[in-house]
């Protein structure tokens, strides 16, 4: 459960065929994005902007990842009525979509038949998983990740990605 190991960029410019991303908490307070969302909260406005000193380092980082064949999905269980995260979220999904990712809403209410990981996740070519580790505020917590990559957790958190993926409502027909 060290941070030794790979992390998420190593692990990301490794995959050659895919990288889901699994994300359940209702709000976030990692501190590269607290700018951005306060700024939103104020003033309604989110950056859209690909090119934005914001997005850009993620919008290069998935355009070069799907240039290389790699599919990227994102899959976000969410309470309904939403909350003011996941509104923030919403706004600026369309850049995560400019980008080449796929991603896709689960009401958390639609997933209570599913057995899901305590935390959220990144699973990559179906044999590394990346488990992201955050406080009750939403911050990081430390270890900030655990890398597994034993085929019987990999396999029940990918069945476990793929129940919400089909369940899931892609972005343009999902609102908050």
């Amino acid at each position: 459960m060290s941070q030794s190991g790979p992390g998420f960029l190593d692990l990301l410019s490794a995959a050659r065929r895919s990288a889901a991303h699994l994300e359940m908490r209702d709000s976030y307070g990692v501190g590269d994005e607290a700018a951005d969302f306060e700024r939103w909260r104020t003033t309604g406005e989110r950056d859209t902007d690909p090119a934005s000193a914001y997005w850009a380092p993620w919008v290069d980082l998935v355009r070069e990842t799907v240039a290389r064949g790699v599919t990227m999905r994102r899959a976000r269980v969410v309470s309904e009525p939403v909350s003011d995260y996941i509104r923030y979220e919403h706004a600026g999904t369309s850049v995560n979509i400019t980008a080449g990712e796929a991603v896709r809403w689960l009401p958390r209410r639609q997933a209570s038949d599913l057995l899901l990981p305590g935390n959220d996740l990144w699973v990559f070519d179906d044999t590394s998983v990346l488990f992201n580790h955050f406080d009750g505020r939403g911050n990081w917590s430390e270890p900030r990740w655990e890398v597994r990559t034993e085929p019987h957790i990999v396999a029940r958190v990918l069945a476990a990605f793929e129940a919400v993926w089909e369940l899931g409502i892609p972005h343009e027909k999902f609102s908050v």
